[in-house]
Parts: structure tokens; sequence; C-alpha cells
């Protein structure tokens, strides 16, 4: 090391060797160095690359990185994250114990899936009169030329007793898209018996008070037709008057949780015939804590 041999002529001697310069020699060692710490940098950022992706154990500490390195490139990478994710939804899937694989339709900017979703009964309702719905349900909808796009992809589902998550902006007609299958859940259970002092068919639960106004507002106007009454129940306000309301026999519930509960508790709003629920931003409720007050509501009811 740190001496070279002089190249002879053809008719001489080998000639001894001489010594490199010192200042040489350093700077070999320098630049050896230096793409050492380049190489070693390169290794570390390719280890942190291998474990986002996930690579084996042998990978991630390094031992058999240089002997296998050459056969992975980003191809073999993209194709192993594909082959999880297919695995995952496989899995999903599975494990939903739904029986069958989920379906989507796709409209425009509408998404439905679920199971069956391309049923001809689940087909989305174009047209009012294409509902089949009875002319005092639909008396609220006159001033509307046809159904929203969450009203005519939800009612199909809701009329034939499918669990629903549905979403969309405000101002879309959602608490009709509710609204009105919830209107036919009593006719159909009530056969035209209104009687006084009648417990609850459907439940409404809301994470504001303003929110729940609003949502009874809406109900109320659209049941006065077919005589399905309604209820707003919310806190910061007298329970005399709500008390009485539910007294006198009432068709839909609409209220806070926290109020909600109170009343259940006190004995004077009875779910036990509740089997048409809706959770009016529900993400919000479990943001806002009222976890524990939904499942205790929800308990109460026979759906």
């Amino acid at each position: 090391m740190g001496k070279k041999w002089r190249e002879s002529s053809s008719d001489s001697e080998p000639i001894a060797p001489t010594a490199i310069p010192e200042q040489e020699l350093k700077s070999d060692k320098k630049k050896k160095k230096k793409k050492k710490k380049k190489k070693d940098k390169h290794g570390k950022e390719e280890k942190v690359q291998e474990e986002v992706v996930g690579l084996s154990p042998e990978y991630q500490n390094g031992s058999g990185y240089k002997r296998k390195k050459k056969q992975l490139d980003d191809t073999d990478l993209e194709f192993e994250l594909k082959s999880d994710k297919k695995k995952h939804k496989k899995g999903d899937s599975s494990d939903s114990g739904s029986g069958g694989a989920d379906e989507e339709v796709r409209e425009g900017n509408v998404v439905v899936s679920g199971k069956d979703v391309k049923k001809p009964k689940y087909i989305p309702v174009e047209s009012f009169e294409g509902s089949k719905l009875p002319g005092e349900v639909l008396e609220c909808c006159k001033g509307f030329k046809k159904p929203s796009p969450i009203q005519s992809r939800a009612w199909p589902f809701l009329l034939n007793g499918r669990d629903f998550i549905g979403i969309a902006a405000t101002g879309s007609g959602k608490t009709l898209a509710f609204g009105i299958p919830g209107i036919m859940h009593v006719l159909n259970k009530r056969k035209g018996k209104m009687s006084k002092g009648r417990s609850p068919l459907c439940l409404v639960l809301s994470p504001t008070r303003e929110l729940a106004q609003q949502i009874s507002d809406v109900l109320v106007d659209a049941g006065k037709a077919s005589g399905v009454t309604s209820v707003c129940l919310y806190g910061g306000t007298s329970k005399g008057p709500q008390k009485s309301a539910l007294k006198a026999g009432i068709d839909f519930v609409i209220g806070t949780p926290g109020r909600l509960k109170d009343l259940v508790e006190e004995g004077v709003c009875c779910l036990s015939e509740v089997a048409f629920v809706v959770l009016d931003e529900a993400d919000r409720m479990l943001d806002m804590g009222f976890e524990m007050e939904v499942r205790s509501i929800l308990s109460k009811t026979c759906s």
C-alpha cells in the first residue's frame, strides 16, 4: 500500500519501487473516505425507503441488500404494494359477513356501493310519478320538478328496509331523503289508526339544537297531508311543552342526545316501538362526545 512500481523498458531489469509522496497518499485516502460516506448515505436512504414499502427483515436491517439489490426495481415495489392492497380488500369483503361482494354503481359524480345495488328494485327514482308513492306523501314535493340525487337513490333502499349511509351537501334534500321513507314506515305500521297517546315509530338524532329544529320544520310540513306528527326535543328550554307533545301521541321524535336521554330516563319518551332510526351527522355527534348517550338511546329502540 502506498507504493507504485515504475514500468521498465523491455531490455532492463525491474527498478526498485519508489514511494509516492505523502500528500498524494492523503489525497487518495480522503477520496476513498468521501466515497465511502456517500455510499453509506445512499445505503441509509435506501433502507428508509424499504421500511416504508414493507420489505422483509433481511432488507430492513441491511443484510442481503448488496446481494439482492439488483433484483429489485420500482416495478417490483409497485407490484408488491398493489398485491397487498388487493389482499386487504379481499379480506375486508370476507370479514363484512355480507355473504357476497359489494357492487358499485357510478353515474356522473354519484357513487352507490353495497350488496345487490344493481338489482332492479334499487334503480334510482327519476321522477315523483315513478316513485309510486301516495299523493298525500308527495304533497311536500310539489315545488320540485324531480327528486334530488340523494333522494332518488336513497328512497329505493329505505323503502325496501335497507340500511343506508348517505353523504351529500347541505341543501341537497337530505331531510326528505329519509323523511319520506319514514312517513311511509309510519303509514304502513299505523294502517290509518292514529290513536291518542301513541308511541313514536321513527327517531332522528341530531348533534345540535339548530339542526334538530331545521329537520323538525321540514318533517312537520311533510307529514301534515298524511297526518304524521313530529316533536322536537332539545335542551336549553322547558321540558313542559315537549312532555305534553309526547303524551298527546307522536310519530316522529327529532332530538339532541342529551335532552332525549333525559326524557327517556324519566319515562316520558318511550322508544320501544321505534324501528326507523336516523343519525344525522353521526360523525359530529361522536366528535362532540355523545357516543354514550347515543348508545344508551339506541338500546331502548326495537331496531
